[in-house]
């Protein structure tokens, strides 16, 4: 042991050096390293310098690391420092130092730091010292072009770097199967939706900068029951913003359903359960790539994506998503549609190695300058979290309807508060179909949308009264009352019993029961959205004016059909609770 073990007899420490959120994050995908030795004492500082390290500390306390003031740390010496990144004043900590990658591909130039055109990440000016001498003592990379590339800039530095893989990419690649995938889709409550999940970097290139609305405008255009939108933000930006006014700048978009993900592993968990995601300049995208997923580039140039870097060919190779937000559902189904598997994955063996094998090389590296044998067990990526679904859901919707020929009623359900008044006529720019009704939610939605809804609904609580002296509604007493609170229009007013059993009525009409069978699909059966199929039902009412409801239809929504019995409810229906 060379260093970081005290007289006394204290047990070698290794310490995480972080100079901001994202670093801490890399860091901590490195921790199965270590994992099950008791051996060494683990601690985490904050190195002074960055604009970016608020609330990095908390992040390394919520991680549950111990923490050492920087006066202290440098006051010390380590058996081992990893860094992520090679910026603040490293060469103030005393121990054999490794330098870690802060991302993926080493594609960008930051204008105005360190040599003119050179990846941030791979310029000498930031990996030797000022005299010249070598500021780590490994210099860890993900694939063996990336130490060519460190070559032909600093020989002596590439001399000292090591070929180790990159460990979130093996956390990616091992939440990268049917089931998990699956599970994390559960968690997100996708269903059989698509979803479509932004990336932004950070800096003033970013799509959250360039295109601050595009997550409304996607929530605007997308039909929300066949889409689900995400945005992963880069934690800089989130630092920059704060999370007050992230929220407040997304809140259209959130209102709409929109997933924010947490900046530490819970994004990852998300890429993965994507079905395609829009990218920027930033290296999110290459781990998204090295799974196969569909991309849509959205970056509008500049000056920090370096030419025929990795991220730039990528750019190049997939589609592009324009900044017409009504062209947007075009594009994004053609990108679906047009994905070819392994397309760019010649390109991501370029970016990573040691697929797999990666925290055992690293392993391997590090224990050998700890001068200590590694663990027997073998180390292992920690499985990625489930992610948290999106806070909120709409809770009124403008509704679309098409009849066609075969008398399938065609819902589409967008957002309301997203959705713009009717264009006056004579506009010289052509409306999307006209809404057919606005439908709410009446017991989450604002005075404002259930006034103006055609078709009011909710959803049953559940089987019983939390007490004895509860009031519990039955289904026709509230859709009595519901429709007798909201006087004049022809308005239906209907509750969701479950995902195939609705009850609703009309102002002139009976009580009427709705079954919704689900519609088969490979991998088994597809339910729909039962307050979708109301706004169906209710067309199909609207339709036939004065005379018998339907006894059958057919909801189509996107391409999915699903059949619907209509029939007078029974004594027993209509006293179920609401």
């Amino acid at each position: 042991m060379r260093d970081g073990r005290r007289a006394t007899g204290e047990p070698p420490a290794v310490l995480f050096a972080a100079r901001s959120q994202n670093a801490l994050h890399r860091l901590l995908d490195t921790l199965p390293v270590f994992a099950g030795d008791d051996r060494l004492r683990r601690w985490f500082t904050l190195v002074p310098g960055s604009d970016f390290s608020l609330d990095a500390l908390d992040a390394i306390e919520r991680a549950g690391g111990r923490t050492l003031p920087w006066s202290r740390a440098t006051a010390r010496s380590f058996a081992l420092v990893l860094a992520a990144g090679p910026k603040g004043d490293l060469q103030a900590l005393r121990g054999p130092r490794v330098l870690l990658p802060h991302g993926a591909g080493f594609s960008k130039s930051i204008p105005g730091e360190g040599t003119d055109d050179s990846a941030s990440g791979l310029d000498p000016a930031h990996l030797l010292l000022p005299d010249g001498t070598l500021l780590a003592d490994l210099y860890a990379f993900a694939h063996p072009g990336q130490v060519s590339r460190l070559a032909a800039l600093s020989p002596a530095v590439a001399a000292r770097a090591k070929v180790v893989g990159d460990p979130l990419l093996e956390r990616f690649l091992d939440a990268d199967s049917t089931d998990r995938r699956h599970r994390y889709r559960a968690a997100l409550r996708t269903g059989s939706r698509r979803l479509i999940v932004l990336l932004s970097t950070w800096g003033p290139e970013s799509l959250l900068r360039r295109r601050p609305s595009l997550p409304a405008d996607l929530a605007a255009v997308l039909p929300h029951d066949e889409y689900q939108l995400a945005l992963v933000v880069h934690p800089n930006e989130r630092v920059r913003l704060g999370a007050r006014d992230l929220e407040e700048h997304l809140e259209p978009a959130r209102r709409a359903g929109l997933i924010l993900p947490a900046a530490y592993e819970e994004w990852a968990s998300v890429a993965v359960a994507a079905d395609l995601l829009v990218s920027d300049h930033g290296s999110a995208a290459l781990y998204a790539a090295a799974l196969d997923r569909p991309l849509l580039a959205a970056y509008d140039g500049g000056a920090e994506l370096l030419p025929g870097s990795p991220m730039a060919t990528l750019l190049d190779r997939v589609p592009r998503l324009g900044t017409d937000p009504a062209a947007a559902p075009r594009t994004v189904a053609e990108a679906l549609r047009g994905h070819r598997p392994g397309s760019v994955r010649p390109l991501t063996d370029t970016v990573f190695a040691e697929h797999g094998n990666g925290l055992e090389r690293l392993r391997e590296e590090l224990y050998a300058l700890l001068g200590l044998e590694p663990p027997a067990l073998p180390a292992g990526p920690r499985p990625l979290p489930d992610p948290a679904p999106a806070p909120t859901a709409p809770s009124a919707f403008a509704v679309r309807v098409r009849h066609d020929a075969d008398g399938v009623i065609h819902v589409t359900r967008h957002p309301a508060h997203l959705v713009p008044p009717p264009r006056p006529a004579g506009h010289l720019t052509s409306s999307p179909r006209p809404v057919h009704h606005l439908a709410a939610e009446t017991d989450r939605a604002g005075a404002r949308d259930t006034q103006g809804a055609a078709l009011l609904h909710r959803r049953a609580d559940g089987p019983g009264p939390a007490h004895g002296d509860a009031i519990v509604r039955t289904a026709d007493a509230w859709t009595r009352r519901t429709l007798a609170e909201h006087p004049g229009g022809r308005r239906t007013a209907a509750v969701a019993v479950s995902a195939t059993h609705c009850l609703l009525r009309t102002r002139t009409g009976p009580l009427l029961s709705a079954r919704i069978e689900p519609c088969p699909v490979p991998e088994g059966l597809v339910y729909a959205d039962p307050a979708a199929v109301l706004s169906a039902v209710h067309a199909a009412l609207l339709a036939a004016g004065d005379g018998p409801a339907p006894e059958t239809l057919v909801c189509a929504i996107g391409d999915r059909r699903f059949p619907v019995r209509l029939s007078p409810a029974t004594p027993d229906e209509a006293a179920l609770p609401v």
